[in-house]
């Protein structure tokens, strides 16, 4: 059961903004103001976004690529151990070590393995499954998936403080900035 105080904690602040450049340029400004812990919700990506957010590069391609290592080590080191060290046995003169017939093997295992880090790391990634985000409290958050553009900062970010927050985005171009509560 939650208590009052608990309820009543800031989440941050959600701005809504007229157009997707506007969006671009209040999350430039917002950037170069220092914030950091902030996102943007449109109807459809904005080319540019993650430049002007100053976002870094995905983890998620360094994820599938060490587990389709894993993948491919893996088939690898089985098969050989299986035929060299646990049943050695020379079956139509088939060489000790026989790459060509380990391929399917590591191939699939490289794919499966890459595929499962793509899939589970994007959930961890992105913090999913959430069925509910403090955001969609904002009254007019419905509309992100239609038309309109909207920014989130959150409370955790070290430059926010609820009225300066809300008068910059304000000073920027926002329209309907709400504080909204987890």
């Amino acid at each position: 059961m939650m208590t009052m105080s608990e309820k009543e904690k800031p989440f941050g602040i959600v701005a809504e903004f007229d157009s997707a450049k506007s969006l671009l340029h209040a999350a430039e400004k917002l950037s170069d103001q220092g914030y950091t812990v902030f996102d943007t919700h449109s109807p459809f990506p904005i080319h540019g976004m993650d430049d002007a957010m100053k976002l870094g590069q995905s983890k998620l391609p360094l994820i599938v690529f060490a587990c389709a290592v894993v993948g491919f080590v893996s088939g690898l080191g089985l098969q050989a151990w299986v035929h060299n060290v646990e049943y050695p046995m020379i079956i139509a003169g088939k060489p000790d070590f026989a790459l060509p017939a380990y391929i399917p093997v590591i191939f699939e295992l490289t794919v499966l393995l890459g595929a499962f880090a793509a899939v589970f790391g994007m959930f961890g990634l992105n913090m999913l499954p959430r069925p509910n985000h403090p955001v969609f409290s904002h009254s007019r958050f419905h509309k992100a998936s239609d038309d309109a553009f909207f920014v989130s900062i959150e409370a955790k970010d070290p430059k926010y403080d609820a009225a300066k927050t809300k008068d910059f985005l304000q000073q920027i171009g926002a329209k309907n900035v709400e504080v909204v509560h987890e």
